[in-house]
C-alpha cells in the first residue's frame, strides 16, 4: 500500500494552507477533500477507502476539454507596445482625427503635401518644431499634448520636398528627433531630423 505524503495529511487536517503544499500535490489534496465531502454527504453506505480511492484514480480531463475550460473562462490580456510603435498609432489616430475633424482635411494643392510631428516630452511645458520650413524660427510652429500624456504633436501643410527639423522643448532645450526617416549632420556639430514631404496628389 502506498504512503500517503505527510503533506497532504497536514493540508487535510488544516495545519498547512494548500498554498504550501507543492504544486504536484495540490490536485490530490483537492481530490481527497472532494472526496470526504461527498462521502459526508452521502453517508456510509459505500466505505470510505474505495470512495477515496475512485476519486483519486479519476483520469485527468483530457487536452481538448481543459482547453474549453480555458476558453470559457475569463482572462486578463496585457498588449505591450513599443514606444516607436506608439508613436507609429498616435501619428495615425492624430491625422484621423485630423480629417474628420476638418470635413475630410485640408484642401492640398497637387504640389502639397502632409507633414506630421510627434514627440514624446513627459515632463515639458511647451513643444514647439522649428526647421528648414519655417526658418528655424523658435516658437512659429507649436505642438500640442491634447491628452496630457506627454506625446506632443501637430500635422502641418507644406509644400513636397525635404526638410530639415528640430524639436524646441520649454523654449530652450534642442532636441533630434530620432524616429525621423533620416539624421544629417549641421554645421553646429548637431544632428538634425530629416522629414520628407510627398504630394499628396499625383
Amino acid at each position: 500500500m502506498n504512503t500517503i505524503d505527510p503533506r497532504i495529511h497536514q493540508a487535510l487536517d488544516g495545519d498547512l494552507p494548500l498554498e504550501g503544499v507543492p504544486a504536484e500535490l495540490r490536485p490530490v489534496v483537492r481530490r481527497i477533500a472532494a472526496a470526504a465531502d461527498l462521502l459526508a454527504a452521502v453517508g456510509p453506505a459505500v466505505s470510505l477507502e474505495s470512495r477515496v480511492m475512485a476519486e483519486i484514480r479519476r483520469p485527468a480531463p483530457s487536452r481538448s476539454r481543459r482547453l474549453t475550460r480555458w476558453l470559457a473562462s475569463p482572462h486578463a490580456i496585457t498588449f505591450r507596445i513599443r514606444p516607436a510603435w506608439s508613436l507609429a498609432l498616435a501619428t495615425a489616430a492624430a491625422v484621423l482625427m485630423l480629417f474628420v475633424a476638418r470635413g475630410g482635411g485640408p484642401e492640398l494643392s497637387e504640389h502639397e503635401g502632409l507633414a506630421q510631428f510627434v514627440g514624446r516630452f513627459p515632463d515639458a511645458q511647451s513643444v514647439h518644431v522649428v526647421g528648414s520650413f519655417n526658418d528655424w524660427r523658435p516658437r512659429s510652429l507649436p505642438l500640442e499634448d491634447q491628452n496630457h500624456d506627454g506625446v506632443w504633436r501637430t500635422t502641418v501643410v507644406l509644400p513636397a520636398g525635404i526638410y530639415e527639423y528640430m524639436f524646441v522643448v520649454d523654449g530652450e532645450r534642442w532636441v533630434t528627433d530620432h524616429l525621423a526617416e533620416r539624421l544629417v549632420a549641421d554645421e553646429f556639430g548637431r544632428e538634425n531630423s530629416v522629414v520628407i514631404v510627398r504630394p499628396v496628389r499625383r
